[in-house]
Formats: C-alpha cells, sequence, structure tokens
C-alpha cells in the first residue's frame, strides 16, 4: 500500500468515527430531554393521577373494623 492510500484510509475512518461520535451526543441529549420531561411530568399532582390509572381500585373501600 502506498502513502497517499493509506493517508485517504486514514481520513475516511477519522470522518466515521467523529460522525458517530456527533450521532451519538445527539442521541444523549434526547435522552436527557426526555429524562427531564418525564421527571417533570412525574412531579406534584402529575403522580396521583398516574398512581390512580395504574391501580384504580385502591381507595375505594375502607375498612372500619377495630
Amino acid at each position: 500500500m502506498d502513502i497517499p492510500l493509506m493517508s485517504m484510509v486514514l481520513s475516511q475512518g477519522q470522518v466515521q468515527q467523529q460522525a458517530s461520535i456527533s450521532v451519538m451526543k445527539k442521541a444523549m441529549d434526547q435522552a436527557e430531554g426526555n429524562a427531564e420531561f418525564i421527571n417533570k411530568m412525574m412531579s406534584g399532582s402529575q403522580v396521583q393521577a398516574l398512581q390512580h390509572a395504574a391501580q384504580p381500585h385502591l381507595g375505594r373501600h375502607i375498612d372500619i373494623k377495630g
């Protein structure tokens, strides 16, 4: 293999690596945004509504026997 060809192969590898890193950073940023959104939705009264939707039978009957 001659030097110019090796240089082109190395350059292409570096470009592919940079593109992969860029895509990974975007995915991480999106995942972070999704996590923030979920945390925001889970705060306050949203939690009670979500719990009730998951287990609607809870809290309907009270056992008052001693």
